[in-house]
């Protein structure tokens, strides 16, 4: 298949328990025994036949699958449409281009395109219907522009069918990992496009995926089934059913009941969930490696927030061992800092912030914040007092939040807490309407470069939240000139200036290190993760 598996830690093997029917003769000769071995047979045949349909369950509907654009569900994406390179766990591999070679410069990428796929409209995926895509994503630039690699661009051209050129203003070191994640530079076939665009919608979800999309009820299903025309290795499961199920502990009893056969996901599968089924044998836990990092982000532009001494107390206030303990029953580790040290660039030594209760209520009392006669600090007649918002379709965010405001009421800090469901929030959250917000970063393999590059526009709550920093001009600058780095010790350097300013900020709250999860029937194989968290190797899983 395209995506080699990266990593699967599994939390728990647990041997097969295999559940099987027996079905006994009947009493009256030959004949009844006849028959009932020919049913026993052709249950068996059904059974076999269904090994090759998998069930899914997602706590949300597919909703827009237009590659170029935002809203869907990535894993499904995943599925369906394919980029000119993949990203694996021993770097870039070809995809739709077989090979590719940069400029001296590093500002002429030439791709030689892939011969002999189609998308499954039967379309030819050249270098004619790769520029198409592209010139599709660039009359949406604006839609883009999070993506550095937007502002550089020059031009796109396809010399011929078989070669597509993409140039550049300046070298841009992140270029082949944007090309090779989910979107927006992933390809949909020409026609299904509308009038030559897909920023207005598209008309089909037509890619060169190992599967193809056959059937949709919003909330309720959508059916996948393997895509014959696929130009790589054919995935054993032949039909992906994928139902809607929001509620965390209706996915669980499902599973339970046999109506689903994987529940996949950071935030689809709680610790409670992954410990029960570390001892069962019906079913088998799956853990990956940290893939991103929970954090709580600050808004500086509020009065309270805007001063860093509180920002700095809030985090000395935080005890991020108790909430890997309480909450995740340590499987999701405590996070020191904004970019675990494992990711590219961020092992640079910075001192993290330690719980401690006490320092965090004298640094308090040193900024003015004292407390009242109804336990609650106040500084020149203005309580301390502070709203937290969570994506309520988080099965852990709530969790944290009220363990939060519990603890930071014993320091006199009130804490409102609210949840909206996920698209309020993250509208919310981008335009800046909240004083304390969940977030993650961005995770594999978008850190720590398209993190930091999203926080100069206003994408995420990154942007807003660091309106008030009396350094925000200097760290833009210093991200736009590490995407343009060509000297790698001075990318570092960049690294580690925008990388000590935002921890000495104190702009993010550091929670856990995410890890994602799956839970799933023990008849199931090949369950892992690949270097892009937000994928599904359903094309690596079998059943036996």
């Amino acid at each position: 298949m395209k995506k080699k598996l990266l990593y699967t830690c599994l939390a728990g093997v647990i041997s097969a328990a295999v559940l099987a029917g027996c079905s006994k003769a009947p009493a009256g000769g030959k004949e009844a025994a006849a028959s009932a071995k020919a049913e026993e047979s052709q249950e068996a045949g059904q059974s076999e036949k269904a090994r090759e349909e998998l069930v899914f369950v997602n706590y949300r509907d597919i909703r827009d699958l237009n590659p170029h654009l935002y809203a869907g569900e990535m894993y499904a994406q995943e599925m369906l449409y394919e980029t000119l390179v993949t990203i694996t766990e021993d770097g870039y591999a070809p995809c739709l281009a077989e090979s590719w070679t940069i400029s001296d410069d590093g500002k002429t990428y030439t791709f030689k395109i892939r011969k002999g796929v189609t998308f499954s409209d039967g379309e030819v995926c050249d270098a004619n219907a790769i520029k198409a895509n592209f010139d599709a994503i660039i009359e949406n630039k604006d839609r883009h522009t999070w993506l550095e690699m937007m502002n550089l661009l020059v031009g796109v051209s396809a010399p011929d069918e078989e070669t597509f050129v993409i140039e550049l203003s300046k070298p841009y070191y992140p270029m082949l990992t944007e090309l090779g994640v989910t979107r927006p530079f992933a390809m949909i076939s020409p026609k299904a496009m509308k009038g030559g665009s897909t920023k207005d919608g598209v008309s089909a979800y037509v890619g060169t995926g190992a599967y193809i999309l056959k059937e949709s009820v919003t909330d309720e299903y959508a059916i996948f089934e393997a895509n014959e025309s696929y130009w790589g290795e054919k995935p054993k499961v032949k039909k992906i059913t994928v139902k809607v199920i929001p509620d965390n502990q209706t996915r669980i009893l499902a599973l339970e009941k046999g109506e689903i056969d994987l529940i996949f996901g950071k935030n689809m599968i709680d610790a409670d969930a992954v410990n029960k089924y570390k001892e069962s044998g019906d079913f088998k836990v799956s853990l990956s490696e940290p893939t991103s990092t929970r954090q709580i982000v600050l808004n500086t532009t509020n009065d309270i927030l805007k001063e860093k001494a509180v920002r700095q107390a809030i985090q000395h206030a935080t005890n991020r061992k108790a909430i890997s303990d309480g909450v995740f029953y340590g499987l999701e580790k405590p996070a020191d800092t904004l970019f675990a040290e494992s990711t590219p660039y961020c092992k640079i030594g910075l001192t993290p912030y330690e719980y401690d209760a006490e320092k965090a209520g004298q640094m308090l009392d040193e900024a003015g914040w004292v407390m009242s006669g109804n336990n609650i600090r106040e500084k020149d007649g203005k309580a301390l007092k502070l709203s937290l918002l969570y994506n309520s379709d988080s099965v852990t965010e709530k969790t944290i939040a009220e363990y939060l405001q519990s603890e930071f009421g014993k320091l006199g800090m009130g804490l409102e807490i609210k949840g909206e469901e996920e698209q309020s929030y993250r509208d919310n959250m981008k335009a800046g309407h909240f004083d304390m917000v969940f977030n993650i970063c961005w995770g594999t393999p978008y850190d720590p470069q398209s993190s930091l590059s999203a926080m100069r526009q206003p994408v995420y709550g990154d942007f807003a939240a660091q309106q008030g920093l009396e350094d925000k001009k200097e760290i833009d600058e210093a991200i736009s000139e590490i995407l343009v780095s060509t000297d790698e010790a001075k990318r570092q350097e960049l690294y580690r200036f925008v990388l000590t300013r935002l921890h000495e900020d104190a702009v993010y709250i550091p929670l856990t290190y995410e890890c994602n999860k799956a839970i799933y029937s023990s008849s199931l194989k090949g369950v892992g993760f690949t270097q892009t968290q937000y994928e599904v190797p359903f094309g690596q899983m079998y059943f036996e």
